[in-house]
């Protein structure tokens, strides 16, 4: 699914317009982007926690000369996903 798809569905049920519903749904977006670049973790309950995890620096290897390359640390923005939407899923994966 796509923004745009997302932003048609939106419509469809609330009733609002596609033009009203893409500003919201940006809006929400750039919240999100602008709350994980400060630090602040977003916990949306029955849904899951968007948040910025923080990996170890590591060594790798290219693949085509088998030299180690050094990985720095580095923040990465991860969603974790609540124990019901997981279960909602799991649902309906089995049916």
């Amino acid at each position: 699914m796509t923004k745009a798809d997302l932003v048609e569905l939106c419509a469809e049920k609330t009733g609002l317009t596609r033009t009203d519903v893409a500003v919201t749904v940006d809006a929400f977006l750039d919240a999100v982007k602008a709350s994980l670049e400060t630090g602040k973790n977003i916990e949306i309950r029955g849904f899951g926690t968007f948040k910025v995890k923080l990996r170890k620096a590591r060594k790798a290897r290219n693949p085509r000369t088998g030299d180690e390359v050094p990985v720095p640390d580095r923040k990465v923005p991860v969603f974790k996903p609540s124990n019901e939407f997981k279960n909602l899923i799991v649902k309906q994966a089995v049916s």
